[in-house]
Order: C-alpha cells, then structure tokens, then sequence
C-alpha cells in the first residue's frame, strides 16, 4: 500500500503522497503504509436507463498493482486532458475518409495522448512532457481565483472541413472557427464563470494556445459551488457542469444558468433539442462536477451534496435532480433520484471517467476514487482510500491504464513534499 507516514523515504523515492481528498516509464515507488479502513459502500438506487443500443456492452475494468507517480509539484490541479484522435472528435477528417488526427492551428500532428492539467489558482495550462515534467503551454486571461473558483474544466474539440450543421458556425459577434484543435477552457472571472476556446499552436514540447473566444457566460459564480467541469458528449456538443453559486434558488430556476447541466454547440449556440430552449440540458443540481458517457450513450454526472448525501446520476433532458428541495434519494415523483448516493464524508465527489463502462469517481473529502458497473447490481467500491489524500480528477490514461490527480495543495488537503501528483494504475478485466 502507498503511504504518506514516512515523508524521508517518499522524498528520496520522488513519490510522496498527500492526505485529504503517463507516461508508464515515469511511474515513482511509493513506501508501504498500514491497510486503511474497509469503507462503506452504499447500495445501488434503481433509476429509469436509457433505451440499449445494438452497440455490444464492453468487459468492465479494474486496477491491478500499485499506482506510481507519473508528474509531480502541481499547484492545485483541477482537470486532466488527453487529446486523442477519438476523444478529440476529428470530424472533419472523419467525414472525407481520412485517418482522424490531432493537429494543431498551423497543421502539426501531435502525438496521440498528448496531455493538457489544468491549475486552479494560477490559471495555468500545463503541457506533460516524456520525462515526467511540465511546462505552462499558456495563461488563461482573465481568471479571478476564490475559494472554490478559478480555472477548472477543460476540453478540447478538432474543427475540419466538414462538421455538423452549426458545429463549427460562427455568429453574429463570433467569426467561423479555424481548423485544427481547439482547447476548451471552464473558469471563474470577477463576475461569472465562463467558457472561452483557444486554437492550440506549435509543436509537441512547444505548444502554445492563441487568443480566446467566447463560448458561454453569464454563468453564476461564487466562492464556492461553482462546478467547472466540460465534455464534448457522443453527439459532438459541449457539456457543462453548473454549480448553484451559494445559492440554492437558482438550481430550480429555469431562467438560471446556475445549478444546473448545460448543453451547447462547440461555438455556444443552443442546439437542437435543448429541452428549455435556452443551454440548460437538466435542472435541480447543487454542485455537479463530473460528467461522463457509457458505450450507450448514457450521461452519468458526480454532484457535492451538502450534509447529508452525494450522489451519481442519469442525466436525462428537462429532467429536475431535486436540489435544494430534496438531497438524496426522496422517491418524490416530482425529482429524479440519484443512481447511487454516499454520506459527505465518503465522497465529495468530483471528476469522472467512464471507462469500459466502468465509472471511476474521484471523492475529494472521501479520499478515495469509487467504481461503480452500471447494472452489474452490485454496489460500488472504494479504491485507495486515505491513501493519495483528496482525489480532484480521474482519466482513461495509455495503454489500458487509469490517471487521477491529487488535490491536497487546493487549501484543504495536507500536502506532502511533491504534491500534488498526477498519478496511474493499470487496468485490468474484472473477474467475476
């Protein structure tokens, strides 16, 4: 087991790990600790699903081993982003035929994988090179960090010559979008939270992101409860997590952009099939922060309760997550239930990954990451706990492998010499 009782040993290993909460030839040895306490799991809740699809259900994963350190000194990392030519959404290339890629404004192929952390507090994009270490690709403008707020989420998305109707359309105020990738980024300003896009320069080792662009404002900020996570979804469009900025209200309140899921063309524009016909996708959340999708094209999305319980849940459009009239589960027919719901103490849970239809739940206050099979009917388990400290973001990272980041230098963990880390684990078949 990984600990962070013996900081000498874990600073002469360069992997220390904190409390609270690749590349693979850069992994760090971690020192033993004693076992920590079985967690508790909480029972399944049963939701409607979204109808199947024809598309076959993936072997779900597990971690196998022990995770190593593949980066450390982050200054309070929030988002991890690895551009894949998939993930990306090549559709211009897909669309005439040719292999997709992720290209850069000027052209450039860069690697598969190549990895974007976002840091809170400074503003800072970072670039992971080879050897483990980082570099600042670029300085998000006009990033007000407080409290919870800052630069959080980030995404990316490749523009081609051929994108769906309004996919890449400019507007009245807004010009058409270069080719190439574009870098997403969700974060806290002195007045809102906000999503800009910036075209993403330069070469592997040396990128740099041009100007931004509006995408979305107008979102509620505060010191808290400001959300920050973005995704592109299955059907090419922006995904939003919006917190309720401390004020419970305005997650009932349609006319709001606070406390609620947004969903947008990649330029900003309300889509098709927006349930309110504004960028509101669903309403009654309190302070999602992880989104993700199933091989079924369901959305699942992680929430901070407030005493009592947090909770994992189906996103379906114009559907009503209760909050602030319930918290948890209510069995009110007017709300939605959570899928699954934890005590505060368990999770506090933020980004999300959906691998091989296996959820991963990074819990912050929890410090632990959860897994979870959807309709296994099974109860979720806890990986890690205590070990890592408080646990920000987790990612499908190469070769079959799971990437989370710790979070214990955002000013409510117990940072170690190191930290925070971004850290990976192999994946392996379930069995049984």
């Amino acid at each position: 087991m990984h600990g962070r009782g013996r900081q000498g040993l874990v600073a002469a290993l360069g992997a220390l790990v904190l409390s609270v909460a690749a590349l693979t030839g850069c992994t760090a040895t971690v020192p033993e600790r004693a076992p920590s306490p079985a967690p508790s799991s909480p029972a399944p809740r049963p939701t409607a699903s979204a109808p199947a699809s024809a598309q076959p259900v993936l072997v779900p994963v597990q971690p196998s081993g022990e995770p190593g350190a593949v980066a450390g000194g982050l200054d309070a990392p929030w988002s991890i982003l690895r551009m894949t030519a998939a993930g990306v959404g090549a559709a211009g290339d897909a669309a005439s035929g040719a292999e997709p890629a992720v290209t850069t404004a000027d052209g450039t192929v860069i690697p598969d994988g190549t990895t974007l952390l976002s840091e809170r507090d400074t503003g800072d994009i970072l670039e992971l090179l080879g050897d483990g270490s980082t570099r600042v690709v670029g300085t998000v403008d006009g990033v007000a960090h407080g409290g919870e707020g800052g630069l959080l989420g980030l995404a990316a998305r490749s523009v081609g010559a051929a994108l769906a109707p309004g996919a890449g359309a400019g507007t009245a105020t807004q010009p058409p979008a270069a080719s190439g990738t574009w870098v997403y980024a969700y974060f806290t300003s002195d007045s809102d939270n906000r999503i800009v896009r910036m075209p993403l320069q330069g070469a592997a080792g040396a990128l740099a992101l041009g100007a931004a662009e509006p995408v979305a404002s107008g979102i509620p900020r505060a010191s808290n409860h400001d959300g920050g996570r973005i995704a592109f979804g299955p059907d090419g469009m922006l995904y939003a997590t919006a917190g309720d900025a401390g004020d419970s209200a305005n997650a009932q309140n349609v006319d709001s952009l606070g406390g609620k899921i947004l969903r947008m063309t990649p330029s900003g524009t309300v889509p098709d099939g927006n349930p309110f016909g504004t960028l509101v996708w669903s309403i009654g959340h309190r302070n999602p922060q992880g989104i993700g999708w199933d091989s079924r094209g369901r959305l699942w999305a992680s929430e901070f309760g407030q005493n009592t319980w947090d909770e994992l849940n189906l996103i379906t459009p114009g559907a009503n997550y209760g909050w602030p009239v319930v918290e948890g589960a209510a069995g009110d027919p007017s709300f939605v239930d959570p899928v699954l719901q934890w005590s505060t103490s368990d999770a506090s849970p933020s980004g999300l990954a959906v691998i091989s239809d296996t959820v991963f739940i990074a819990a912050l206050r929890g410090e632990r990451i959860w897994r979870w099979v959807p309709d296994a009917g099974q109860a979720p388990t806890a990986l890690f706990t205590g070990e890592f400290g408080r646990i920000r973001d987790v990612a499908a990272g190469p070769d079959g492998t799971l990437w989370f980041l710790s979070n214990n230098t955002d000013g409510r963990g117990d940072p170690a010499v190191g930290d925070d880390r971004l850290w990976q684990v192999a994946l392996v078949p379930a069995g049984g």
